[in-house]
C-alpha cells in the first residue's frame, strides 16, 4: 500500500505515524507546504518509508500527479479543501478519506458518487472522531434495535488539568472550535430535522473519576448528515460537546457580545474582524505546550428490541500518549482517519462511490483496530 497524507499538522502527522505501524504500507508520503518541520514522533522514528514532500494544494496539477502514484489519500487539511481534494482523488483513480467537519461540503462530495463508481474507488468523508467514530457507533446502535427512538452523542477534547477561566486548552484548530460555537446545530425532534442554537440546552453528564461531572451543550457539525438520513424514522437525535462545568457560561456571553463575529468592524481607523482579534488574544493563553489532554465520549441509543425497551451505550476515555508525545485528540482523530484509509485500500471497505463512515466502515473490525492502538470503546 502506497499512502498519501495531505497536511502535516497534528492530525495528519498522527495519521502518518499510524500508517507506518503497518508493515503492509510500503510508503507514506506526507505532503505539506512545509513538510520538513516533522513532529518529534515522526522525526525520531527515521523510517525510510516516510517521504515528506512539499506541495501547495492549490496547485491541482501537482496534487493530481502525487495522487496518481498512491493507492489511497487521507486528507488532514482544513475542511474547506475537502471538496476539491476529493474531486482530484476520484479523477486520479485513488481512494479518498478526510476528517470532514462541514456538512455542506459533504453534500457536495456526494455528487461525486457516480464518477467514483466508474473509477472503482471509494470516497469516505468525515473519518475523524466527531464526525467519524461517533457516527460509526451510533449507526451500530441503531442497527441493533428493532426500532431506534433516541440517539444522543456527547464528545469533548479536554485538558487533564483544567485551568480557569475557560478550563480548556487548544487540542485542535481554535478557529474550527469557534465555528462550532457560532453555527446552529441540526438535530431531530419528533422525527423532524430542525436547527437549535449552539451553546444551548445545557445538561450534565457523569464520567468515572477523575473526570466526574462534565457539562454538555449543542455545537454544529458533529453528526454530519445523520439528521437527514434518519429524518422520519428516529424521534430524537442530537450531538453535544463536552466541557468542564462553567465553560458555556463564559463562551455564550462572549459570542453574544459580538467578539466571535466574522464581519469587519472599525477600530481606530482600521478594519478588523472581531474573531481574528479574539483568536490572536486568546490562543497564546490556551496553548499549553506541557498540557496533557483527554478525550471523553458517550453514545446512547435507545428504543425497542424484540418488543421491549432497550438502550445501548458506549463510553470512551482516552489519554495523552506520554511515551510518544501524541495527544488523545490526535490518537482518536488521526488514527481513525488512518484506519479508514487502510480499510479502503486493503479491501475491508468494499463499497465504491461516496459513502459515509457509518455505512462504509465495518463496525467490529474498526473497534478491533482502535483497541489494538489502546483506544478502548467500552460498551456499558
Amino acid at each position: 500500500m502506497n499512502m498519501l497524507v495531505l497536511g502535516a499538522g497534528l492530525q495528519g502527522s498522527a495519521c502518518a505515524y499510524d500508517l507506518l505501524n503497518n508493515p503492509a504500507v510500503r510508503m507514506v508520503t506526507l505532503a505539506d507546504l512545509k513538510p520538513d518541520r516533522l513532529r518529534s514522533f515522526l522525526a525520531t522514528r527515521a523510517d525510510p518509508r516516510l517521504r515528506p514532500v512539499p506541495v501547495d494544494v492549490t496547485d491541482h496539477a501537482a496534487v493530481t500527479s502525487l495522487m496518481e502514484r498512491h493507492d489511497g489519500v487521507m486528507c488532514a487539511l482544513p475542511y474547506y479543501f475537502n471538496g476539491p481534494m476529493a474531486t482530484l482523488a476520484v479523477n486520479a483513480g485513488c481512494h479518498f478519506a478526510d476528517l470532514g467537519g462541514n456538512t455542506e461540503i459533504v453534500f457536495e462530495q456526494q455528487k461525486l458518487d457516480a464518477a467514483a463508481r466508474v473509477r472503482d474507488v471509494s470516497v469516505v468523508p468525515d473519518c475523524g472522531l466527531a464526525p467519524g467514530m461517533i457516527n460509526i457507533l451510533a449507526a451500530e446502535g441503531i442497527r441493533r434495535l428493532t426500532k431506534a427512538e433516541s440517539v444522543k452523542i456527547y464528545v469533548g477534547g479536554l485538558p487533564q488539568h483544567p485551568e480557569p477561566p475557560l478550563n480548556y486548552q487548544i487540542v485542535y484548530s481554535l478557529e474550527g472550535a469557534l465555528d462550532y460555537y457560532t453555527t446552529p446545530s441540526f438535530v431531530l425532534r419528533k422525527g423532524r430535522r430542525v436547527q437549535v442554537d449552539s451553546l444551548s440546552e445545557l445538561e450534565h453528564v457523569e464520567f468515572p473519576a477523575p473526570i466526574h461531572t462534565l457539562e454538555a451543550f449543542h455545537t454544529a457539525g458533529g453528526i454530519s448528515t445523520m439528521p437527514w438520513q434518519y429524518e422520519g424514522t428516529i424521534d430524537t437525535m442530537e450531538y453535544k460537546t463536552l466541557r468542564y462545568p462553567g465553560h458555556m457560561a463564559i463562551m455564550r456571553p462572549i459570542r453574544e457580545l459580538g467578539l466571535l463575529g466574522l464581519e469587519p468592524i472599525e477600530v481606530k481607523d482600521q478594519r478588523v474582524v472581531p474573531r481574528d482579534v479574539f483568536i490572536a488574544a486568546v490562543a497564546p493563553k490556551l496553548r499549553k505546550p506541557e498540557g496533557r489532554d483527554l478525550v471523553a465520549l458517550r453514545v446512547e441509543v435507545a428504543g425497542i428490541k424484540n418488543g421491549a425497551p432497550c438502550a445501548i451505550r458506549w463510553r470512551l476515555i482516552d489519554y495523552y500518549d506520554t511515551e510518544r508525545d501524541i495527544s488523545a485528540m490526535m490518537r482518536t482523530t488521526g488514527y481513525s482517519l488512518s484506519i479508514t484509509g487502510q480499510m479502503q485500500v486493503d479491501g475491508r471497505i468494499t463499497a465504491r462511490g461516496v459513502r459515509m463512515p457509518d455505512d462504509a466502515v465495518p463496525f467490529d473490525q474498526y473497534i478491533a483496530e482502535l483497541a489494538g492502538r489502546g483506544i478502548v470503546i467500552e460498551e456499558l
